[in-house]
């Protein structure tokens, strides 16, 4: 019996005196391991930075203007998506040259085609009155069940008149612009990778897909060929393709 009562008297010194050291213990018995998160579940408890970068969207912002290697690439397959997946709500306004360095679009290529997405006028000047025209008629009429605009443009000596237009009818006209533009721009390299500011980066994926001439112009007539019922033609066309 006594050397039990001994040991009963002892253990509890023996914890008192070790409880100090516990953590030394505990932390070199796991020097080395990773620190699991209870929450995260992973090795570091810190939250991962998360930056969404958003799907290909040609009316994403007001003015896109593309510089850089991957910039004309780039502009094709914009131009592209929104006649593919807005074309039943949207008209894309290309000037005849912008059209041909784009798409290998002869001069004399689509000019009697009344794709209702589709509207090439023969050069930006031309592009412009037309914009200019139809957005001053819907604002006096109060039209409001009207397609979406989008300009693809290399905008030449034509930013100040582009700007303009944008200022006087905001939400109403997008542009997706080549060339040397004063505003923000979008850097594009040969692999697509985009370089901007935080104004155009949090509306770009951040790397833009490219489409070879050859096979953007055979998806042109095949976007043309779904939208060719004369009914569907948007209102307010009112210059023909042949204008110079």
């Amino acid at each position: 019996m006594q050397p039990v009562l001994l040991l009963g008297l002892l253990l509890p010194a023996a914890v008192a005196i070790c409880y100090p050291f516990r953590h030394r213990i505990l932390a070199a018995a796991t020097a080395g391991m990773p620190v699991l998160s209870a929450t995260a579940g992973g090795p570091d408890s810190r939250p991962a930075p998360f930056t969404y970068r958003p799907s290909l969207d040609p009316f994403a912002v007001p003015a896109l203007a593309l510089a850089g290697s991957g910039a004309v690439d780039s502009a094709r397959v914009l131009a592209l998506s929104a006649l593919d997946e807005h074309g039943d709500s949207s008209l894309v306004v290309i000037p005849r040259p912008d059209a041909g360095r784009l798409f290998g679009l002869a001069e004399d290529e689509l000019l009697d085609e009344n794709a209702p997405g589709l509207f090439i006028p023969g050069n930006l000047d031309a592009a412009l009155a037309y914009l200019e025209t139809e957005l001053a008629i819907r604002r006096s009429t109060g039209a409001s069940a009207v397609r979406r605009l989008l300009l693809v443009a290399d905008c030449v000596e034509e930013a100040g008149r582009i700007a303009a237009l944008l200022d006087r009818h905001p939400g109403e006209l997008s542009a997706v612009l080549l060339g040397p533009w004063p505003g923000a721009q979008a850097a594009v390299d040969d692999e697509g990778l985009v370089d901007a500011p935080s104004t155009l980066a949090t509306h770009l994926p951040q790397r833009l897909p490219a489409m070879s001439r050859t096979e953007a112009r055979d998806r042109l007539h095949a976007a043309i060929a779904s939208q060719t019922s004369e009914g569907r033609r948007p209102p307010g066309r009112r210059y023909n393709t042949r204008r110079t």
